[in-house]
């Protein structure tokens, strides 16, 4: 079972990054990971009118965040050690973004989470991503 559930997660986050909170909504959540949606905004758009690479990696971030979170709980300093993330297609304009955030490895320092995103309505992947988080020690949150 989680250690934070959706509605944990979603207060976490207006609390600690209400910068971002606003845009993000938990979809789904269970034991794999959770699916984490961008309410895309003319301020996410890049020229072109595609939705930007960095907010596309802020969902991806953040989902990551989230999915680890919902397992060891509300501990603000796990942060990201290392990312990477491939582009594979313009994301459809107009839509939400989805990103589908799955914790491959979690162990007692990091967590290893792969990320997978989608326009909205669609299936095929517009970009994927893998993150390292380092956590904390206990007693550190």
């Amino acid at each position: 079972m989680p250690h934070m559930d959706g509605s944990a997660l979603h207060d976490f986050l207006a609390r600690e990054f209400p910068q971002v909170a606003g845009e993000l909504a938990v979809e789904a959540l269970d034991e794999a990971g959770i699916t984490l949606r961008l309410r895309v905004s003319e301020r996410h758009l890049r020229p072109g009118g595609t939705v930007g690479g960095p907010s596309i990696f802020l969902l991806g971030d953040v989902a990551a965040y989230c999915a680890i979170l919902s397992r060891i709980g509300p501990r603000r300093l796990t942060v990201t050690t290392n990312a990477g993330i491939d582009f594979l297609r313009r994301p459809e304009a107009g839509r939400d973004l989805l990103c589908r955030a799955e914790v491959l490895k979690l162990g007692r320092t990091l967590a290893v989470v792969d990320a997978r995103f989608r326009s909205d309505g669609d299936v095929a992947a517009v970009a994927r991503a893998n993150f390292t988080y380092s956590i904390p020690p206990d007693g550190v949150s």
